[in-house]
């Protein structure tokens, strides 16, 4: 399985014929050094949240590669008055798809959807357990540090993706907590130095860490799980 780091919380990722997106903040986002025309065939895209800086570029990922969006059912219903094709799910619902199965967790943050007519109500923040090829992925999407987290241990997740920056989200030594909680094999931090006011040290972060391996990757970079 291909996990590429797109930079902030953004993800792609491929095994065989599924080709899915995390949180596609590619346009304006400073770190990113992928576009929105470089993907193709592209079946599913996760949303998280509702803020410009997860919700990205999926409007336009999705209508040109005709993808569902699976995301709460609020947001659902924003993009499919833009006529995206999505899957409503909300906070500890779990559903099969044709890849595998997708759990919604729940996540400590905001939602609100910035529009050009003010600001929509975008539902509950959520993270997801993605399972795939019997592997499962936590992606744990903007949130604080929350004793939630110690249910996704007997999860027995393979890689937790999980925000070290700070301020908007867990810093590293609540990262740290949550590593102990869930108890991942294997970890990447995300949500770090896009901007001035996140700025985090991920070599910090991974000594910090004892009992999982820590994955450091930097913005286009693969590592197979």
């Amino acid at each position: 399985m291909k996990i590429k780091y797109l930079g902030h919380a953004a993800f792609y990722i491929e095994e065989g014929n599924f080709k899915a997106l995390i949180d596609p903040f590619l346009s304006g986002n400073p770190t990113a050094k992928s576009s929105p025309e470089n993907f193709s065939s592209i079946n599913y895209i996760f949303i998280t949240h509702g803020h410009g800086d997860h919700l990205g570029d999926t409007v336009q990922i999705a209508k040109n590669n005709n993808s569902i969006v699976i995301t709460n059912f609020e947001i659902s219903l924003y993009l499919g008055n833009q006529n995206v094709n999505t899957h409503p799910m909300h906070i500890g619902g779990k559903a099969k798809f044709d890849f595998g199965t997708v759990k919604m967790t729940p996540a400590l943050h905001g939602s609100g959807i910035q529009t050009e007519k003010g600001l929509i109500y975008g539902g509950n923040p959520c993270g997801f357990v993605i399972e795939l090829d019997g592997k499962k992925i936590y992606h744990a999407g903007d949130t604080g540090l929350t004793m939630d987290m110690k249910l996704l241990e007997s999860e027995n997740i393979d890689l937790a993706i999980l925000p070290i920056g700070g301020n908007f989200t867990m810093d590293i030594d609540d990262a740290v907590k949550a590593v102990e909680f869930i108890k991942p094999k294997k970890v990447i931090p995300i949500h770090y130095n896009t901007f001035p006011i996140i700025k985090a040290s991920p070599e910090e972060f991974k000594s910090k860490v004892k009992n999982s391996e820590v994955i450091i990757l930097k913005p286009d970079e693969e590592y197979n799980l």
